[in-house]
């Protein structure tokens, strides 16, 4: 190799996540749509929304993914409204309406997702579902007693329905509030009215000059 070829970058592997990934695709066969592991990172996993609660039981069971971490939900719609430190009196930007679900992929806007990990040694895993318009999944608090509070807090922030939940009742807002505050088109009032602190102008320092100066 000459001294002006640049060598190729070795390719970087994770043995053990590459081969828990292997194991959890072995044992549920087509139930495993998408997976992506992040070498000494994590391993993400993508499951068809028909197999949720028996994959997150053999899940359980037979991977030894037995620690419920914690389940929550992701709008990945760019939001209308913009990025909160956005000026308000600068010329709005086109906005990218991409809708792109990151690791492991999906096919719809929301997603369920769910972080497992072991007290046997295996790699921790983030676990994911798409979510069709009906907003349905099985809830999976009857193998996790933890994601009881879980669901119910995702289903009164996205208006998710977790069939089979024993009581998903809201948690936060009244049961009449309309709307679901953590999605993307859910409208806040108050920094429509309101920017958010630091991109809208101060006052002066005391003893500063108020009119910036003869400069």
């Amino acid at each position: 190799m000459s001294s002006t070829e640049t060598p190729e970058a070795t390719p970087v592997v994770d043995t053990d996540r590459d081969s828990f990934v292997a194991e959890i695709r072995a044992r549920l066969g087509s139930a495993v749509l998408d997976s992506f592991v992040k070498p000494g990172d994590d391993i993400w996993i993508r499951l068809a929304a028909d197999t949720w609660v028996d994959s997150v039981r053999t899940m359980r069971d037979d991977l030894g993914l037995d620690y419920f971490e914690f389940l929550s939900a992701i709008d990945w719609m760019p939001s209308p409204f913009g990025k909160g430190e956005e000026d308000p009196t600068a010329e709005p930007a086109e906005k990218d309406t991409t809708i792109r679900q990151g690791y492991a992929g999906g096919d719809t806007r929301f997603q369920v997702l769910l972080r497992l990990e072991s007290l046997r040694g295996k790699p921790a895993v983030n676990v994911k579902v798409d979510l069709d318009d009906s907003m349905t999944i099985g809830s999976i608090s009857s193998v996790f007693a933890g994601a009881n509070w879980h669901e119910r807090e995702a289903g009164e922030m996205f208006g998710i329905t977790f069939a089979g939940h024993p009581d998903q009742r809201n948690m936060y807002l009244p049961s009449d509030f309309e709307g679901h505050p953590l999605r993307k088109d859910f409208p806040l009032l108050a920094r429509v009215i309101k920017p958010w602190p630091g991109i809208v102008d101060v006052e002066p320092l005391p003893g500063g000059d108020e009119e910036g100066g003869d400069e």
